[in-house]
């Protein structure tokens, strides 16, 4: 059987058994009634004065500390970058340690970021190796060179310690995350964390394009290496900040609300 059907079957077996508990989405009017609901997430962001940093905001062409365009970097096509780098560009540069999420009924951004910032105080910071370019399936990301438990224990920590403050996921949200190829696994850790890819499958990656075909995938590949290549000091993968990155409606990019260092590291 082609994998789309049985990830269709997966789909229409799991929605009939939670469909039940799915609550209304929790959503916030504005003035006119027009209505949004702003969703947080937990990322590494390297420091935004930082060569890691300005290296991956240049490619995304979008800073997400200041909500502004910034330059793409010397040498891409300015017409056709854009529509290689648009699925990305809303998330901001940045490695995610909690995915996305609304905040449950009776959980305030207050809260989520005293919690945020006494969770931040508690961790060590993780010097992580060496970052490198690759291909992840489709898509171009940097990612470690070799693994990292530390990393990886962070990562962990920040899905289960925030997840209180978690609104259930719509119908809506699961038919976007439930893709063919997922495993049962990944289908349990999406209904119980709203997200598939974490503890046993989560893979450290901070993203600079969105899915390619070959042909553009290979020419991206190639190119972000070479000027990758050229920043020996954005090469360190040097964990010692988290951040609380907002987007405040549907489509709009993330812009990072809170930042903090590890440890309480000044």
């Amino acid at each position: 059987m082609p994998p789309i059907r049985r990830g269709q079957r997966r789909w229409r077996r799991w929605r009939m058994a939670v469909s039940s508990i799915l609550p209304t989405p929790a959503v916030c009017t504005e003035a006119g009634g027009r209505t949004m609901s702003a969703r947080y997430a937990i990322y590494y962001v390297p420091a935004a004065a930082s060569a890691l940093y300005r290296f991956g905001a240049s490619v995304l062409g979008y800073d997400a500390f200041t909500g502004n365009d910034v330059p793409y970097p010397d040498g891409v096509d300015a017409a056709k970058w854009p529509a290689l780098t648009r699925e990305p560009r809303v998330y901001g540069f940045h490695a995610t340690m909690k995915p996305p999420m609304r905040l449950k009924d009776g959980a305030t951004e207050r809260d989520l970021t005293v919690s945020f910032l006494t969770f931040a105080n508690e961790q060590a910071p993780v010097h992580a190796g060496t970052l490198v370019v690759r291909e992840l399936g489709s898509f171009i990301a940097l990612v470690p060179a070799e693994p990292c438990a530390p990393l990886h224990r962070l990562a962990d920590a920040c899905v289960s310690a925030f997840d209180d403050f978690r609104a259930l996921p719509t119908e809506q949200e699961l038919a976007k995350r439930l893709k063919p190829g997922l495993t049962e696994r990944h289908i349990e850790h999406l209904y119980r964390w709203g997200y598939p890819y974490v503890f046993e499958d989560f893979r450290f990656h901070m993203t600079l394009t969105g899915a390619l075909p070959v042909q553009k995938r290979m020419a991206a590949y190639n190119f972000l290496g070479r000027q990758f290549d050229q920043l020996p000091d954005a090469a360190a993968l040097n964990v010692d900040r988290l951040v609380i990155s907002r987007q405040a409606t549907a489509g709009a990019p993330f812009v990072v609300l809170n930042e903090v260092a590890l440890g309480g590291i000044t």
